[in-house]
């Protein structure tokens, strides 16, 4: 369905040029001019995005932004004016404006940030059903790229089962989160989640916190102690860098696993145990088969189901998403009013680089609230972002599109033809949508836009159908 926008004119004939139509095609727009009309569409009507152009003759721009939010506070506006001072621009941005586009703008950067605004509309509507189903665990996984559908996709389809799972991914992509709502999902989450880090104990006290001891079993050991498998019965049990586990204890919990029965240290007595083991990592378990250092039939008794956690770089559009709900939570953390992010500084968040993704995404947002002082709005240097450099584009597997012999005249041409190939089947696919189409290609949606920008005839306009 296509997205509904409402562009307030200040002419009778906003579509008459072709520049226009071909800017706004796929939109489903409505036109308006003036106070009275914009306030009866936004009335009956419900949009995703507010075009505002040129100067209204019975309103100023504040007053329609204001009017378009009394209406829907969350609803993205732009203006679009070569004339607005840029006292007046940075004034309505500060007022709550989506963007403000002057002088220096041109039509497809405009509908770049139609796309953007639109883009994080659906997002947060999205984010609010989910909020409002039947499944509290998702709260925990925010975001509703590809990547991350994929991820509640297979939570959905295990959560009800015992089976063990194995979460991979890099450092700060949210593996705990992962097994959390994994536990949530299912029938023990009535029950204990029992977390604990294998590379944070040595092996003799790490042996000691998931087995638990007796009394007299070692130097030290005063009392009888449960362990973590027994504090997790009927519960779930979380090992978190499972590939830091020394080899001697490796091949104890292995030994768990098959039997679901343990032995505190220094008891010869048996105990059984009823205990769900969710695992996680951040290094690649096969190679350290490989190298020896990891048992490999422990390796596919927890690999039973695998579960990787996409890195932020491959879900960039749900930056916006995560920074909301990073706002939110850390301003009501402090006991402060909730801020604003300004679409400028959003779009910057977008485009960096992430490497230690969405724990490093947090960690800046709370930079910037502290930084912010009193202000209600949250500016790109309050984040502490690093000046903008190339971005690094980490490889991907796309299908091979053949190109006829005869049309190859030399190398280069046949790149150019393969990759404005790529670029065209991805816009079809997402009916001329590039943030969608950039996340479907792995790439950042800035750089699409420039690979767009640099071909040597332009790309056709898909609509959505």
């Amino acid at each position: 369905m296509a997205q509904k926008l409402l562009w307030i004119a200040n002419t009778d004939g906003p579509f008459a040029h072709e520049e226009w139509r071909r800017t706004l095609a796929g939109f489903d727009v409505t036109a308006a001019k003036g106070s009275a009309e914009t306030h009866r569409a936004l009335s009956s009507q419900e949009f995703d995005s507010v075009l505002v152009s040129g100067e209204q003759p019975d309103a100023g721009a504040a007053d329609i932004l204001e009017l378009a939010h009394v209406v829907d506070p969350s609803l993205p506006v732009i203006f679009w004016n070569p004339e607005m001072p840029g006292t007046e621009a940075v004034r309505l941005i500060r007022a709550g404006a989506y963007h403000c586009l002057g002088y220096k703008d041109n039509l497809e950067t405009l509908r770049d940030w139609l796309e953007s605004a639109m883009e994080d509309r659906r997002g947060r509507k999205r984010a609010s059903e989910r909020a409002a189903s039947n499944e509290p665990w998702r709260n925990l996984l925010v975001g509703e790229s590809r990547a991350m559908q994929t991820v509640v996709e297979t939570i959905r389809l295990i959560g009800e089962r015992r089976c063990t799972v194995l979460i991979g991914g890099e450092t700060g992509t949210g593996k705990e989160m992962a097994a959390r709502a994994l536990h949530l999902a299912g029938p023990r989450a009535s029950q204990a989640m029992v977390a604990i880090n294998c590379s944070a104990l040595p092996e003799n006290l790490l042996e000691a916190e998931l087995f638990g001891h007796v009394k007299g079993a070692f130097t030290g050991a005063i009392q009888t102690r449960v362990g973590r498998f027994e504090q997790a019965h009927k519960g779930t049990l979380f090992l978190d860098e499972i590939g830091d586990m020394p080899l001697e204890l490796q091949a104890k919990l292995l030994r768990v696993l098959q039997d679901r029965e343990i032995q505190r240290l220094g008891s010869s007595e048996t105990i059984k145990v009823d205990v769900r083991v969710i695992a996680a990592t951040n290094v690649n378990l096969l190679e350290r088969v490989r190298q020896g250092r990891f048992r490999e039939d422990l390796y596919y008794r927890l690999n039973v189901v695998p579960l990787e956690m996409p890195p932020l770089r491959k879900r960039e559009t749900d930056i916006v998403l995560l920074v909301d709900h990073f706002v939110k939570k850390i301003c009501k953390l402090e006991g402060i009013p909730v801020k604003k992010v300004t679409p400028e500084a959003m779009e910057r968040l977008r485009s960096s680089p992430w490497p230690g993704n969405v724990r490093q995404l947090e960690n800046a947002v709370e930079m910037a609230v502290a930084m912010s002082g009193k202000r209600e709005s949250l500016f790109t240097n309050d984040f502490g972002l690093a000046p903008a450099g190339p971005v690094k584009v980490t490889s991907f597997e796309t299908p091979v599109i053949p190109f006829p012999q005869a049309e190859i005249t030399d190398f280069e041409t046949a790149v150019s033809q393969f990759e404005r190939a790529m670029l065209e089947r991805a816009l079809q696919k997402t009916a001329g949508n590039k943030t969608a189409a950039a996340d479907l290609l792995g790439l950042k949606r800035t750089t699409l836009i420039m690979k767009l920008r640099n071909l040597s005839e332009p790309m056709p306009v898909y609509a959505a159908q």
